[in-house]
């Protein structure tokens, strides 16, 4: 948060207290109403909790009881000093309100507030009195005021269970299908005094670009405001009252060759004028990339006004971005270009870093943004139905390399288009791009989740306009508005106006062909959700994406989660509070239903049958004999599941662009499709992720051959696959040479075919090496695996599998183990007696801070792998890691 020198936050001295108290329930009724110390900026569940008035809101099913926290008003009070310093102007400034409040200085109005992601000024002169002051902000209840939106405007079709379109409020906070229902109110960021005096700066918009030759320009946009002295004037009189103002851009830092960099430039807003724009210019500056392609160097940016009375600061990144979505034979691309350099983007979406978002401070998101860089991610979705992140988030994706795609807060509904909410978001949008746009890891505008699809392909979102409205708008004669203004006019032209340096798309997903066919895999961005809602995930395989921008697996949290927060009779899948902690409709049956043919007997679409002989396709049959059999069974699954998705992507470059795995994160614990659980704890997902994302990818699929091709090919008609093939792919910006050594063993080690390529890749490049019918035919498929070997250890080795582990030959207890302290943790050596399945060691079990180096490794016979254990307490008795259900592998889940 970018606050200027002269804003004074008042965090003390703060209460919180409700207004309708008789919607609580009777035993807080009398504290709720005489009022509770605050905590500034915060939330209002915080407070109570503090208070001791309420439970931890995410043990047990204390979600349910504590939903009369959304149903009250809450009014903030703050009684604070103030003496006047001599300043031209005295603001007050809320840098976030959450969300329709009313403000008012020593009992008289000030102004009112309509949306959380915007930052409120008011010029508050008059209202304030040397001495002792009081500041008022109550909050309406949101539950509430989206209800009556609903009935003033009409409905609007959305998803989940409130009416959440009908406010400026995040979605997620009114739960999701992985998100705790916790519609509370609060002062979320600061809020205090701007006292200042001749000018300030309105708006700084340092754009980026390069030229052919390596020089870096920087051009910046100043918009400042005068104080003023609040009389009405002549025209004459008040362009007299705005004098020139002299503005500098200063740029530093270092250029390609290392050598320092220190450009200073000068400039003048004219009399009557509130903007200039000043460009600089870095000759041979040094480029920003994403991580894996190159480094992250940043350039300090001071922007000053009237000889430094208002100040501005910030970092840019030289770097050029955009997108190729010209036709090609297979459909529209969406490849991101940075630097004039194709990259393929892999990486993950992002929900909020916890449900009270105020909890969020910088080591919280370091942890998160470790696990992103960690995982060999480039990219992170910031998601329409949450918020526009912290500085936090952007910084560390500038420093780190991690490319930001970034969605206006626009998510799963259609949103009403009268003149207020029009408003509304125009504003919103305007001080969101002005926020972001100097960041070099912001390389896409997204107008909206899901809200094409929405429209297209959902059902009920096209909608009557009733008699008495306007007999016809931009969609069709008597079509109601459902939001594609902003998508398609509003966005667009605010990122034209204020930073037409980024990538922009109307909707996720997108496939270029506004209001039908929204999610076709070969063109734009997909989301793919029938894996997981409906199909077995091999028909990821079935799919052509050109950049699938949200796909997901579902999976308990690490078990050490799951029974902090869950504490049933007896832990099972369809226990009371289990349930309270699973949001998906029928997740733990598609949890289930999804293991079979690969963990469990059957097919995904087998029936089960009542008593009465009617079907019932949610009962499933198969049933684990504990339910840390069921925690792994559904973490392995998750794995690979996602595992299969993400190189079948892969391995179709260049025509896939790109593949952003939904979740990262977990805004409280949770069954949910996330790769690391609200306490950090990463799963099997996240540690195959590291594999099947590093930036040198090898992996077999099944491919056609020309052959097959000819002989087989009916019009519009998919021909199957008949060999299997070596794909290597160098999504680096360095060469590689060496050869390969491709097996066909038995379980048990014993080679059976050999088959062997040299191989030279250039930079950014893939090569698809067929196998030869002795290498890639097998005689039993339950007995035997293709081992695939690079001369270096610039690729990992390649293990495929052609049966599933319900149909290997597998022993069931293929480990032996052993663990010992070491310096500062413990160290864990695994050693595979027979062929190992996916090992993985669940820490957390044994101490819940504990955090473990490796996972997700499959042995042969004979090899060994040493992991370290690391935040584990001091003195545990070091076989508890290597104990049975702690060191698991998918071999033990044969029956």
């Amino acid at each position: 948060m970018n606050t200027p020198g002269t804003f004074h936050e008042l965090q003390s001295g703060w209460t919180v207290a409700a207004l309708n108290p008789e919607v609580a329930p009777e035993p807080v009724r009398d504290a709720i109403a005489a009022g509770i110390d605050a905590v500034v900026p915060g939330e209002v569940t915080l407070d109570l909790v503090r208070a001791g008035l309420i439970d931890e809101p995410f043990d047990g099913d204390n979600e349910t009881r504590q939903q009369w926290i959304g149903d009250v008003d809450w009014r903030y009070t703050c009684a604070f000093a103030w003496h006047d310093d001599g300043s031209d102007r005295h603001d007050l400034v809320a840098y976030g309100l959450d969300t329709v409040a009313t403000v008012m200085v020593n009992g008289r109005y000030v102004g009112s507030t309509q949306n959380y992601h915007r930052v409120y000024r008011w010029d508050v002169r008059g209202l304030l009195r040397d001495g002792m002051n009081e500041l008022t902000v109550t909050f309406a209840s949101s539950v509430r005021e989206s209800d009556m939106r609903e009935q003033r405007l009409g409905y609007y079709p959305h998803t989940e269970h409130h009416a959440f379109n009908q406010l400026r409020k995040p979605s997620y906070q009114f739960g999701w299908d992985w998100g705790i229902d916790v519609a509370n109110a609060g002062i979320w960021q600061a809020i205090g005094i701007d006292s200042w005096s001749g000018v300030r700066l309105a708006a700084v918009r340092p754009l980026v670009d390069v030229t052919g030759d390596g020089t870096g320009l920087l051009t910046t946009t100043v918009e400042i405001e005068r104080a003023g002295n609040g009389r009405l004037m002549s025209p004459y009189d008040r362009a007299a009252s705005m004098p020139a103002v002299p503005v500098s851009v200063r740029v530093r830092g270092r250029n390609a060759s290392g050598d320092d960099v220190d450009v200073t430039v000068h400039g003048e807003i004219a009399q009557g004028r509130t903007t200039a724009t000043l460009t600089a210019t870095v000759p041979d500056a040094d480029l920003w990339w994403p991580i894996g392609y190159g480094d992250q160097p940043l350039y300090d940016v001071d922007v000053t006004a009237e000889e430094g009375a208002a100040a501005w600061r910030g970092r840019v990144g030289f770097r050029t971005t955009h997108v190729d979505t010209r036709a090609d034979e297979v459909g529209r691309p969406f490849q991101i270009y940075v630097n004039d350099v194709p990259v393929h983007a892999r990486g993950y979406n992002w929900v909020p870093i916890d449900a009270f978002i105020t909890r969020g401070d910088r080591a919280f998101y370091e942890r998160r943004f470790r696990d992103l860089v960690e995982s060999n991610s480039n990219m992170v979705r910031a998601w329409g139905g949450s918020i526009y992140e912290t500085d936090d988030f952007y910084d560390l994706a500038d420093e780190l390399g991690i490319m930001v795609w970034q969605d206006f807060m626009l998510a799963c509904a259609a949103y009403p288009e009268d003149a207020e909410t029009r408003a509304e978001i125009e504003a919103e949008a305007r001080q969101q791009i002005t926020r972001l746009c100097p960041h070099p890891s912001l390389i896409v505008w997204n107008g909206s989740n899901e809200n094409y699809v929405a429209y297209s392909e959902w059902g009920g979102y096209k909608q009557a306009l009733r008699d008495d409205d306007r007999p016809a708008n931009a969609y069709g004669y008597g079509e109601k508005g459902w939001g594609d203004h902003y998508y398609a006019e509003l966005f667009p032209r605010l990122l034209a106006e204020l930073d037409p340096t980024h990538v922009y798309l109307p909707s996720s997903p997108m496939s270029f062909t506004p209001f039908v066919d929204a999610n076709k895999d070969v063109d734009g961005t997909m989301h793919i959700w029938d894996v997981w809602n409906r199909v077995d995930y091999r028909h990821y395989a079935d799919y052509t994406p050109r950049f699938a921008d949200e796909f997901g697996y579902q999976a308990p949290p690490a078990f050490s989660t799951l029974t902090r927060v869950v504490h049933d009779d007896v832990l099972e899948p369809f226990g009371t509070q289990m349930l309270v902690h699973q949001k998906a409709l029928g997740g733990n049956y598609k949890l289930a239903r999804g293991m079979r043919g690969h963990l469990t007997p059957g097919r995904i679409d087998d029936v089960s049958y009542r008593e009465d002989g009617t079907r019932d396709w949610l009962i499933p049959t198969d049933e684990w004999a504990s339910i840390e059999d069921w925690h792994w069974a559904c973490q392995l699954q998750q794995a690979q599941a996602i595992r299969f998705g993400v190189e079948h992507m892969r391995s179709l470059e260049p025509v896939n662009a790109g593949t952003l795995i939904w979740q990262l994160n977990d805004d409280w614990p949770v069954v949910s499709w996330a790769a690391v659980d609200y306490y950090g704890h990463r799963k099997p997902m996240w540690h195959a992720s590291r594999d099947f994302f590093a930036p040198r990818l090898a992996t077999i699929q099944p491919r056609v051959s020309e052959r097959a091709r000819e002989d087989r090919s009916w019009e519009g008609k998919k021909v199957a696959t008949d060999h299997l093939a070596l794909v290597l792919l160098n999504d680096t910006r360095s060469a590689w040479s060496g050869s390969w050594t491709v097996e066909r063993r038995t379980l048990a080690g014993d080679v059976l075919a050999t088959q062997r390529f040299d191989v030279t890749l250039d930079p950014i490049s893939h090569v698809t090496l067929a196998l030869n019918a002795e290498v890639g035919g097998f005689d039993d498929p339950t007995n035997e695996i293709i081992v695939a070997t690079p001369c270096d250890d610039a690729f990992a080795r390649v293990i495929h599998n052609p049966a599933e582990i319900i149909d290997q030959k597998l022993e069931r207890s293929p480990l032996e183990a052993a663990a010992r302290a070491v310096g500062g943790g413990y160290e864990i050596t695994v050693t595979a007696r027979a062929y190992a399945r996916d090992v993985f060691c669940m820490v957390d079990k044994v101490d819940e801070n504990a955090s473990i180096s490796g996972g997700m490794t499959t042995l042969l016979p004979g090899e060994s792998v040493t992991w370290t254990v690391s935040g584990a307490a001091a003195g545990l008795d070091p076989t508890l890691f290597v104990a049975p259900n702690v060191l698991r592998c998918g071999n033990d889940l044969k029956r």
